[in-house]
């Protein structure tokens, strides 16, 4: 696969094999704003390898750079969403990463990588759960905005039942979307449940009543929202709730902050007109330092900031 380093003029052109990425509409020559990315082995139920998470970095680190592109929408091809690892392809090739103490500690699981991205990307992404999804094939719809699923796919985590553990940061996400008690029932029984299934539809903010159903709410919603939100303002409350402090009070300094941020933005005006204008707003504003020099306020690379403890909001007056 060649390594694209700039966003396409069309997505139809960036050569992955084992995802695809579609234009909304599908003949439009340019990317738009939504984009329909698709697990691409429908022959093995979308299960997922070394390559397909290779492309599923790359993808998001391009629309994180494209300013035309103003949500994603996430699903599989064919009758499942993702049937998570190819167990035929088994575990080996991770063999090397235990040769040393050393090379443990540097080894970062690469399903980790592509959560990280889709929960960093500026863009929001919208899963449609179309089939069946198990282990990586539900870990990675976690780190999405906005899930929806159909009733009837069976889900699960089944690592307990293969001897492995959780992956793809969802050890951070599972339990703060369902709750504790909740994620560790999935992941001690491993077990498969239907998503309407109380356990597990917590994860979605909407239930549909067929796999074509679910992908056509889910390009709606994110039409929806590319033609109507601010990207700023959802990638701010995104990260508000995802990283947010440990105490009312600590909140109460953050949410301070990037409020005020906001107030007489570019994108702040422009969505108080629209509304008074009674017309579609035109949002162009972005998430960056120069408007937002205390965002991040957490540690992107994982360590603690010598000048600003994770979670301390504190740091930022």
């Amino acid at each position: 696969m060649s390594t694209i380093t700039t966003p396409p003029a069309s997505y139809a052109s960036t050569g992955y094999k084992y995802i695809s990425v579609s234009h909304v509409p599908a003949n439009s020559p340019t990317a738009t704003k939504v984009v329909i990315v698709a697990l691409n082995r429908p022959q093995k139920y979308n299960a997922v390898n070394e390559n397909m998470l290779t492309e599923l970095e790359s993808a998001y680190t391009l629309f994180n750079q494209d300013e035309r592109v103003r949500a994603i929408v996430l699903t599989g091809r064919g009758k499942a969403f993702c049937a998570g690892a190819d167990l035929e392809v088994g575990f080996a090739g991770l063999l090397a990463h235990k040769k040393s103490q050393g090379s443990m500690n540097k080894f970062r699981d690469q399903g980790g990588r592509v959560a990280l991205a889709i929960s960093n990307c500026t863009k929001p992404t919208i899963v449609a759960l179309n089939g069946p999804a198990a282990g990586f094939g539900l870990t990675v719809t976690l780190p999405a905005t906005i899930r929806v699923a159909w009733a009837d796919a069976k889900v699960g985590i089944p690592f307990s039942r293969r001897g492995l553990t959780l992956e793809s940061c969802s050890a951070f996400f599972l339990p703060r979307l369902i709750g504790l008690s909740k994620a560790m029932h999935l992941a001690t029984t491993g077990a498969t449940y239907t998503a309407s299934d109380p356990l597990v539809s917590g994860l979605f903010s909407k239930l549909l009543p067929t796999p074509q159903e679910t992908v056509a709410y889910a390009i709606e919603t994110a039409v929806d929202i590319a033609e109507n939100t601010s990207l700023a303002s959802t990638k701010l409350m995104r990260d508000m709730m995802l990283y947010c402090p440990s105490t009312p009070e600590e909140t109460h300094v953050l949410d301070s902050k990037v409020f005020i941020s906001v107030v007489g933005s570019k994108d702040n005006m422009e969505g108080v007109r629209g509304f008074m204008e009674k017309r579609q707003p035109t949002f162009d504003g972005t998430v960056n330092k120069a408007d937002f020099p205390f965002w991040p306020w957490w540690s992107p690379d994982g360590t603690e900031l010598a000048s600003q403890p994770p979670g301390n909001p504190k740091a930022m007056i």
